[in-house]
């Protein structure tokens, strides 16, 4: 029997799962760095598979590039000519995909010769009410023109925090997605993101799993294909509009707020 679980952290039944020959097999999606029990169950040769990746240990992971989707989804945003861009994490940073997706963040900013800031910086935490903690907490200590928000998820919330703000988007802050949700077509505006293949990232995993317990060769690690999906909620900096000047400052700066 293969036991696919969802993990929310490190947790002592899909241990128990494994070593009581309950189950032959186990998925993790969204492994943690802080995990001993996983590790251990991968240095004890059980059939482990990730949906992710926990790099330096040799497990078979099936994942998507994080750093280059979040790279790109960044360099959108310098493309368009904004330069005062916040990140929101998907998760804590002891998840690796949070992890990957911020490094990727920050090398598009160093590309770009943009200082990183820590203060354009927040953590989200999967749900959207993190998104609109997140963005809240942005807005009050920096001025922002664009965000980069690594969950399409934590993003709504960030919207719901804009709009309470008084601002608009795109018109006053551009924001790039991740995952590509069915519901981010539907944001308003339809939300910029970085498709993820969702179904297939499960269901090559779930190969993966059975040819490791049938002890057959397979690759280390592999790496399925994302795409930048551009909507509406991405627009031209209004620097452009500055050096013909008029003056319109970044969120943040504002002192009368569009409702």
């Amino acid at each position: 029997m293969v036991e696919p679980l969802m993990l929310d952290g490190p947790e002592g039944s899909y241990t128990s799962l494994l070593r009581a020959q309950h189950a032959d097999g186990l998925v993790v999606s969204g492994p943690r760095i802080d995990d001993p029990a996983l590790l251990e169950l991968v240095r004890d040769g059980f059939p482990v598979v990730l949906q992710g990746s926990l790099p330096g240990v040799a497990v078979t992971s099936v994942d998507v590039d994080n750093v280059a989707g979040a790279r790109g989804a960044t360099e959108h945003l310098i493309s368009l000519g904004h330069r005062r861009i916040a990140c929101i994490t998907n998760a804590p940073l002891v998840y690796t995909a949070a992890r990957e997706r911020l490094d990727g963040y920050q090398a598009a900013l160093e590309a770009a010769g943009i200082a990183i800031d820590p203060d354009l910086i927040a953590e989200g935490d999967f749900d959207a009410a993190s998104g609109h903690r997140a963005m809240a907490a942005l807005l009050a200590k920096s001025a922002i023109d664009a965000a980069f928000i690594a969950s399409d998820v934590v993003a709504l919330g960030a919207f719901g925090a804009l709009r309470e703000a008084g601002f608009k988007v795109p018109d006053d802050v551009s924001i790039v997605g991740f995952d590509d949700i069915p519901l981010a077509a539907f944001f308003d505006p339809p939300l910029t993101t970085v498709r993820l293949p969702a179904f297939e990232l499960g269901q090559a995993a779930g190969r993966a799993l059975l040819e490791r317990i049938a002890e057959r060769t397979i690759s280390h690690r592999t790496l399925l294909p994302i795409e930048l999906i551009e909507r509406a909620s991405t627009a031209r900096s209004t620097r452009a509009a500055e050096t013909r000047g008029e003056t319109r400052p970044a969120v943040g700066e504002m002192t009368h707020p569009r409702v």
